[in-house]
């Protein structure tokens, strides 16, 4: 990769400024008061907390990019890790829209505003390692003296009173400067692009493969869906990595072709006819092929059941948890859209729900004559029932038919990225599994598909299923590796919210649980508590990811490998408590297979 422009906080490597007649924010000014090491900030730093927007704007905020190689700028590492994941969440490879500091899911954000971002962006630099910094909702609001195992960095993102937790209150306060929506692994710094629900697509679809066809793949088959955005872009090569095809559509063509180029879709189909035929080809000659098609999935759906066109698998993954972004209604481009809304949202919401519910109502009939169909988790039932489908929740949610079981044994989404931004990192890590998880037959076949097959997007990262047990051991030989120079920098370790103890989310994660406790949001934060008392080093609580405001609780972790034996000490409790209280909350609602975990492990059930 070439030397790319570096934005102002990636370390201010060319000279700015001060625009005429602007000043420098002091503290009080505004009432954003600096942090406490504001008096060691350079001449450069303080130009991004300019009170003007013509201070602002002068800096390139499109072009961030995290620091690469095995120097630091800060004090420790796990305060080095916190600043590249920061910025590896605004690259412009991995973010969907890095100006606005927008990385994925709607709005899902990285810093409440780029005031905000600076500040932690210097914070972090000068942070001790007995301190630790906290972040309510994307900015930066106190240093505290801790201790070395401590966290240095806690993160609380868009948590309301329950009953004003709405999308007409949270999205006010939003505009008001008050609050952020962090999604899940945006506002927690560790989003590392498509690959991040790759895996997770791949598995759900994998095991939908083995339940409900008796396959191990999907050779033969096809998947109809819809959005080609940072999650919903994850769809087409899971597939076609389980020999399947998929035609997905997406009404922006940006997203198609940002798709194209990094292989996530094979090819572009003309139009509806000719996406049909590629995939009725490449099933006949057992060629797996995904299509990305520009057009409405509201007007998609319903033309294949009228042409008596049935899939094998239907499903949607737009952002349509977010009724303002993330569905584009029948009728309108991407550009047309935002004028509408802007000119009448009430009338352009409206518009969004009778499209959902179009295609909500042909996904149902689609489903009645054999596809199989579910819900991802986007809200998307929810949605098509408040405008007006009674059936919406007659598709089932994927994690209960699909994931469940993989949760309940305390497996889930794990990933670890490279901070060195050396891929070669990975692959060395990638070479560890092969070699010492052998057996899994499973995580083998996943590791040398993405391996093969997956581009990486900012800093290298990895990501795959890995379990109560695994997790722990994986980390110990993660920092084995750094400490004997195997690895040319440490490796910060984490996962998504969505995992298997750490999310409460009725519509997704924790739909249908056997003893009815779906909507009980005490475990994410016993989780988040938890991580922080065994040294993860940072740990963040959210609300809102995947399915909108009001609808999920949920949190993270990061721990850095660092090669120290102090590093391997944390390691050992965090990535066996975080996955274990994944397996104690499944015992508590009555799964006999997390029963049986529980009995030999090394945490107690009461």
């Amino acid at each position: 990769m070439g030397q790319r422009k570096i934005g102002l906080s990636n370390g201010a490597r060319t000279r700015h400024r001060l625009p005429e007649g602007s000043e420098p924010r002091r503290p009080g000014v505004l009432g954003v008061p600096l942090a406490p090491h504001a008096t060691a900030l350079t001449p450069e730093c303080l130009l991004a907390l300019c009170s003007t927007e013509r201070a602002v704007s002068e800096v390139d905020r499109t072009h961030i990019e995290a620091p690469r190689g095995s120097e630091r700028s800060c004090r420790g590492w796990a305060q080095e890790g916190a600043l590249r994941l920061l910025m590896n969440n605004l690259d412009p490879e991995v973010a969907r829209d890095p100006a606005h500091l927008i990385v994925y899911g709607g709005r899902g954000k990285a810093a409440r505003d780029w005031g905000a971002y600076d500040r932690i962006v210097a914070t972090l630099r000068e942070l001790g390692d007995e301190e630790t910094l906290l972040v309510q909702s994307g900015k930066p609001v106190g240093v505290f003296p801790t201790h070395r195992d401590a966290p240095r960095v806690l993160i609380a993102n868009a948590l309301l009173v329950p009953h004003w937790a709405t999308d007409e209150v949270f999205w006010d306060l939003e505009a008001r400067g008050l609050t952020m929506y962090g999604q899940m692994t945006a506002g927690s710094w560790i989003y590392i692009g498509t690959q991040g629900i790759l895996q997770g697509t791949y598995e759900t679809l994998a095991s939908l493969a083995r339940v409900e066809f008796q396959q191990n793949d999907l050779q033969g088959r096809w998947l109809l869906s819809s959005g080609l955005g940072e999650m919903g872009g994850a769809q087409p090569l899971a597939t076609t990595m389980l020999a399947g095809s998929a035609l997905v559509c997406d009404v922006d063509p940006r997203a198609i072709r940002r798709r194209l180029e990094k292989g996530y879709v094979d090819v572009q189909a003309r139009d509806l006819d000719d996406g049909l035929a590629r995939v009725a080809t490449a099933i006949a000659d057992r060629r797996p092929v995904s299509v990305g098609l520009e057009a409405n999935a509201a007007e998609v759906y319903p033309e294949l059941v009228r042409r008596g066109r049935t899939p094998d698998i239907v499903s949607d993954q737009t952002a349509a948890h977010d009724l303002a972004v993330g569905y584009i209604p029948l009728g309108l481009t991407v550009e047309s859209a935002a004028r509408s809304r802007e000119r009448d949202p009430e009338g352009y919401r409206r518009r969004v729900l009778d499209s959902i519910a179009t295609e909500c109502r042909a996904i149902i009939e689609l489903q009645r004559r054999g596809a199989k169909a579910f819900d991802y988790g986007n809200s998307f039932r929810a949605q098509a029932r408040t405008a007006g489908v009674a059936d919406a929740f007659d598709i089932p949610g994927y994690v209960p038919k699909y994931i469940r079981p993989l949760f309940a044994v305390g497996s889930g989404p794990f990933r670890w990225v490279a901070l060195s931004g050396d891929a070669k990192d990975i692959r060395a890590i990638d070479s560890r599994i092969l070699r010492e998880f052998s057996t899994d037959e499973s995580l083998c076949r996943w590791i040398r598909l993405a391996s093969e097959r997956v581009q990486f997007q900012g800093l290298p990262a990895r990501i795959c299923y890995m379990g109560y047990g695994a997790r722990e051991r994986f980390g110990h030989l993660v920092n084995e590796m750094v400490a004997s120079g195997e690895l040319a920098a440490p490796i910060a370790i984490g996962r998504d919210h969505h995992d298997t103890g750490s999310v409460a989310s009725p519509y997704r994660e924790t739909e249908a649980m056997a003893d009815g406790s779906d909507a009980i949001a005490d475990w994410p934060i016993l989780n988040a508590l938890l991580n922080a008392v065994s040294g993860a080093s940072w740990v963040s609580v959210h609300h809102g990811g995947g399915v909108g405001i009001g609808n999920s609780i949920h949190a993270g972790l990061v721990i850095v490998a660092d090669g120290s034996s102090d590093a391997d000490r944390r390691i050992g409790r965090v990535l066996h408590n975080d996955p274990g209280l994944g397996v104690a909350r499944h015992a508590d609602a009555g799964y006999p297979a997390s029963a049986a975990v529980a009995r030999t492990a090394r945490f107690r059930i009461p």
